[in-house]
């Protein structure tokens, strides 16, 4: 089997991810990198050999005989890049959120059609093994039908990660309702088996909005990583010179299945994990833990309780290798084996589509005051290309 040649477009930051897909003599490597700064490419040079092609310039990396391409850029890049990756018949790996508008979105899925490609996005949370377990369980009808469900989002680094870049700048996000939520949000229409039809939301800048230590606006935003010591949430340093996204907000969902699904999140809580609670008409379930440590179970209730109990069976998460509870290389590989044909995406493009959707909508309804937004939905012909 010759190796899928293979180009990484945004080579820093979250483009450490397609270093699971350098296997050199086992089926495919990296031989591309395209990024804006200079030591991101002599880094990619160490990482994968001083006879990769680097550029600065997307355009060139496209020009190559390439049979794949990882998007991993900032998320106000999706849209033209992954368009422009399609254009040129690569079978892309787009990273989450697809685009930050709902139009975005459907150019890109558009496109895809078009040019009858291959268009996989990174939604790594349905190769997380505490997420799987869920979906296993409700699949199983532990719980019943499903009939509402919710989701809380402790974001314990948001200091660290999304204000002190670009993130906090709304002009290049949208908001964290859809930078930060997308996956979660894509999550829960998964478990609950449908589509966000009517959303609203509330929320604000609560805290952040009063750090007045911020970089120049001629300065670029570094995100330090998850820093115990960045404690309490008020003493960061060197936020980014727009601060105008929320910090607390919440949501409420319909699906177009009748089931009725909460979000909230927090970026300045002393700990980090997601917490999701199903509720269907034999019982619940909810994880505790995230699968970053063999601590992680996922406890189910199906009898009748006088106040609370606990849980009726738990079943203990086992921590897998490799960076996000082991989702990340699991989620690469797959990519490959849809690339060579032999698999099947559990990622799904119409999903991604919907969870920007929601994530659009909501922050829409939250800056005005929390009045319901409806979500436009996709043509037919464009689900159907991607069933």
């Amino acid at each position: 089997m010759s190796d899928l040649r293979i180009g990484v477009i945004g080579a820093g930051g979250r483009g450490d991810l397609a270093a699971h897909a350098h296997q050199p003599g086992a089926g495919s490597r990296i031989v591309a990198c395209c990024d804006m700064q200079a030591a991101t490419l002599q880094q990619c040079r160490e990482r994968y050999g001083n006879d990769i092609f680097i550029t600065h310039d997307y355009h060139e990396l496209l020009a190559l005989d390439l049979d794949a391409v990882f998007v991993a850029t900032p998320d106000f890049w999706h849209e033209e890049h992954g368009i422009a990756a399609l254009e040129a018949g690569k079978a892309v790996y787009l990273e989450k959120p697809l685009a930050i508008t709902i139009p975005g979105c459907d150019r890109i899925l558009e496109t895809a059609v078009r040019t009858q490609g291959t268009l996989y996005v990174g939604h790594n949370m349905r190769h997380m093994a505490f997420v799987l377990k869920l979906k296993e369980l409700i699949d199983s009808g532990a719980i019943g039908e499903v009939k509402t469900a919710w989701c809380r989002h402790f974001v314990g680094h948001g200091g660290d990660f999304y204000y002190k870049d670009w993130h906090a700048d709304r002009r290049l996000s949208t908001g964290l309702l859809l930078q930060k939520a997308t996956h979660d949000l894509d999550v829960l229409h998964w478990l609950c088996g449908g589509y966000s039809q009517l959303v609203n939301a509330l929320g604000g800048l609560t805290l952040y909005g009063q750090i007045t230590n911020r970089i120049g606006p001629d300065e670029q935003g570094k995100t330090p990583g998850a820093k115990l010591e960045h404690w309490p949430p008020l003493s960061h340093k060197g936020l980014n010179h727009v601060v105008d996204v929320e910090d607390v907000s919440m949501m409420n969902m319909l699906l177009d299945n009748g089931v009725y699904v909460a979000y909230q999140q927090c970026h300045y809580t002393p700990d980090y994990w997601r917490n999701y609670t199903i509720i269907g008409t034999e019982g619940r379930i909810e994880n505790v833990g995230n699968g970053e440590d063999d601590s992680t179970v996922i406890k189910l209730w199906n009898k009748r309780h006088h106040g609370y109990a606990e849980a009726d069976v738990i079943f203990p998460v086992v921590k897998e290798k490799g960076s996000h509870g082991g989702a990340d290389p699991k989620i690469v590989n797959e990519f490959l084996e849809v690339v060579r044909g032999n698999a099947k995406a559990s990622t799904s493009p119409v999903a991604a589509r919907y969870s920007v959707a929601a994530g659009v909508a909501a922050t829409e309804s939250l800056r005005s005051g929390g009045q319901p937004v409806e979500i436009a939905r996709l043509p037919a012909a464009i689900s159907e290309y991607f069933a």
